[in-house]
């Protein structure tokens, strides 16, 4: 086979010079050239597309092929996160724990993981995932091996080259939702399938016979595709706490197996839901949390290797660990660590997620429901309205003593309140300005919890006096905040101004 001075394939090197070109090329390494097939790239591009020199389509990608990504482009294949599992790692991605232990921060190794090249090797000042030359990963580019592409998250290549993430969505949704996240964010994908000579319907036939995709929400129950969120981003999904559960028993109740198949842990989750009941126990501390894991993984290790779990497979096959925490007590292993306090020189996981989840403002409960495509001015005059990707189009306006909440959406118009209880918009697009002044409650624009916001147009935040949050938002137009009791806060997220800030928000 033809190699380049990069040691890789001679297709792999082209696909790897598109890191130098701007748009919807492939970059990365295959493991060689794979014949076109039927829903192969082959089909959908043609083979002249796929031939000479200089960068290729993203059409062109392969079975094998490691693709440079970012966050912003990628589609999901499941709707549901375990909510959980994502705080823990933001709380550890937010911490200066690591560094102060002598290491890293996770982040680093994750996101060197995630690309195929092994851990963090150095890391320097002010560095950033959004900047990858701020550090290095202990295996170069070019220098992969079968070991550190293992980890990898994968993707598919749909209908029109769009890119269908199917396994990462926790941890790439934690790189978002991190300290330097953001959609513009790169990371490398190994891409197990090219169905990019599919039409739509034919795609998701074939992504489902496969199952390349998760088609149930938070409470197990069917979900049609269309249901699916379009992008990352902790807002556009529903928290399953069964998935995060299985999350929190790794290791002590299964093992992920070799060669694991995608959605391996709902698998898990679902056979959960008829023996332990998370309700009961309270989520938010540590003592009861920790007893449902117990619980929950000593049912796990207890079954026969041969029973059958979730849409016959076995015990065997998703991992059931031989012995309850390998064998060891309560006061060892696994279980231990996990439940390790937040005060302990290496906290748990569970203390590092309840640590962020308690910083996550809650969204008041909904007295009215928008969904899909609304004309026309909306003013909310009582109760709580709560927009979830919907679709406004027309002036929103928020009246004394009433709340809003746009989850997901769009809204083509101003957004103006005054003396409103509460104000939430996450992970929403607002085209207008944006004036909140003398809000009781919480005004959240980002934040723990909460995606990032695109706001076209002013945003004006003045005498509101039940806090605010302002954090890693895009906005295009000024800033200008005063009188808010306390000033507004970034939680360690500056925002992206392209405008004058002024005011107490000379410094978001």
């Amino acid at each position: 086979m033809n190699r380049s001075s990069t040691g890789l394939p001679r297709r792999g090197a082209r696909l790897l010079a598109g890191v130098l070109a701007a748009g919807t090329v492939v970059v990365g390494a295959s493991t060689g050239a794979v014949a076109a097939g039927p829903g192969s790239a082959g089909g959908a591009s043609g083979a002249g597309a796929c031939a000479g020199s200089g960068p290729l389509p993203r059409a062109c990608a392969q079975p094998g092929d490691l693709i440079d990504v970012t966050l912003g482009e990628l589609h999901p294949t499941q709707a549901v996160l375990g909510f959980d599992q994502v705080f823990y790692k933001l709380g550890r991605y937010g911490s200066d724990r690591d560094e102060a232990a002598g290491g890293f921060n996770k982040r680093f190794d994750d996101w060197c993981e995630t690309n195929g090249q092994g851990e963090a090797a150095s890391v320097g000042p002010g560095a950033r995932l959004d900047d990858p030359a701020s550090f290095a990963c202990t295996v170069p580019l070019g220098q992969e091996t079968p070991k550190s592409i293992a980890p990898m998250k994968t993707a598919v290549i749909g209908p029109g080259g769009k890119l269908y993430l199917t396994d990462g969505h926790h941890t790439l949704t934690s790189f978002l939702e991190g300290p330097d996240g953001s959609t513009r964010l790169p990371v490398r994908l190994r891409v197990t399938d090219n169905f990019s000579s599919l039409s739509t319907t034919a795609f998701w036939q074939r992504m489902t016979a496969e199952k390349k995709v998760w088609l149930r929400d938070e409470n197990n129950k069917p979900l049609a595709v269309d249901r699916l969120p379009d992008r990352l981003g902790i807002t556009h999904f529903r928290d399953d706490p069964y998935r995060s559960l299985v999350y929190f028993t790794r290791d002590i109740g299964y093992e992920v197996p070799d060669g694991a198949t995608e959605f391996l842990e709902f698998s898990w989750g679902s056979w959960l839901r008829g023996e332990h009941d998370p309700a009961a126990y309270d989520l938010t501390s540590p003592g009861p949390y920790l007893d449902l894991v117990k619980s929950a993984s000593k049912s796990m290790a207890a079954l026969a290797p041969d029973a059958v779990v979730d849409d016959g497979k076995t015990a065997a096959q998703l991992g059931r660990i031989a012995e309850w925490n390998g064998g060891k007590k309560e006061t060892g292993g696994e279980f231990a660590k996990l439940g390790k306090p937040l005060t302990d020189a290496k906290p748990g996981k569970l203390a590092e997620a309840l640590d962020y989840k308690a910083r996550v403002l809650r969204a008041p409960a909904c007295t009215t429901k928008i969904t899909g495509v609304r004309n026309g001015p909306l003013t909310v005059t009582n109760g709580v309205t709560c927009a979830d990707r919907a679709a406004l189009r027309g002036p929103v306006t928020v009246r004394a003593g009433a709340a809003l909440v746009l989850t997901g959406s769009t809204l083509q118009g101003p957004l103006q309140s005054d003396r409103a209880a509460a104000i939430h918009v996450c992970g929403s697009g607002v085209t207008g300005p944006l004036a909140i002044s003398r809000t009781a409650g919480p005004v959240r624009l980002g934040g723990p919890g909460c995606t990032a916001n695109a706001v076209t147009g002013a945003v004006v935040l003045t005498g509101n006096t039940g806090g605010v949050l302002l954090a890693a938002n895009k906005v295009t137009g000024p800033v200008a905040c005063s009188g808010n009791l306390p000033a507004p806060d970034t939680a360690g997220r500056p925002n992206e101004v392209h405008g004058p800030r002024t005011g107490q928000c000379a410094g978001v």
